[in-house]
């Protein structure tokens, strides 16, 4: 156990591709942030245009992301959303919504400023997702 958080957690979070490579350490503070929350199928996670800045990872369950009315992707166990609007404040720029129930750890803008200080890695991870996401939007714009 580290620090008082269950080794197998420490394992789980190194499964999440966005914390893979971040130390021990970094892992009990992102832990040790984040709120874990249980969320029932249809549970609107976030909302097209809404200005909130929480970040969400998803451990358990799917979701459907729509933007302008349509389904764009399916995010999965280990998937991420909310990095835009984390890193910029600019407003949520599709809806997400659960498909299954659902278990998602939340980090708000407060808690990820303080983890993103102290684990670079992280923010380099969040920044290359952005860039890889805004240009999948530019693909499907001009397809």
């Amino acid at each position: 156990m580290a620090r008082g958080i269950p080794s197998e957690v420490i394992k789980h979070f190194h499964l999440v591709p966005l914390f893979r490579s971040v130390s021990k350490k970094g892992i009990r503070s992102i832990v040790q942030a984040a709120t874990e929350v249980d969320v029932r199928e249809n549970t609107v996670l976030v909302r097209e245009g809404q200005t909130d800045r929480d970040l969400f990872v998803i451990l358990r369950g799917t979701a459907n992301v729509i933007k302008d009315g349509k389904r764009v992707r399916e995010l999965v166990p280990g998937d991420f959303f909310g990095e835009l609007a984390l890193l910029h404040g600019a407003p949520r720029s599709a809806t997400v919504t659960a498909r299954t129930d659902m278990r998602l750890m939340v980090l708000g803008w407060r808690e990820m400023s303080i983890v993103l200080e102290h684990e670079p890695t992280i923010a380099k991870q969040l920044l290359a997702a952005m860039a890889e996401r805004v240009r999948a939007n530019e693909r499907s714009v001009t397809n």
